[in-house]
């Protein structure tokens, strides 16, 4: 697996550049991953990441968007808003997660 180093914390990753060690994931770790692709962490990006790791932890998948509306709560256009572009697979990136299985 490769290894990347970022802001002094190692870690590894797969070809994709997905964590593939869920315990090297931390907020800060997502923060300094988020600015590599623009975006500055608020509270509410924060939730989503969240949201994600408790019910990935539960279901043993990546949730795709449809589940993160449906049983998180979230809307999709503000998730949009937040992740522009592909959100579920910036959402699963940022949170040290596998790539999702399926968009919706």
């Amino acid at each position: 697996m490769p290894t990347n180093t970022l802001n002094g914390r190692t870690f590894e990753v797969d070809t994709e550049g997905f964590l593939t060690r869920r315990e090297d994931w931390s907020e800060d770790l997502a923060t300094d991953l988020a600015a590599l692709i623009d975006l500055e962490l608020s509270e509410d990006h924060l939730a989503t990441l969240r949201f994600m790791r408790e019910d990935s932890a539960t279901t043993g998948v990546t949730p795709t968007l449809r589940r993160m509306q449906t049983v998180g709560g979230f809307d999709i256009k503000t998730l949009f808003a937040l992740y522009p572009g592909k959100p579920a697979k910036k959402m699963a990136w940022l949170s040290g997660l596998p790539k999702p299985v399926g968009c919706v």
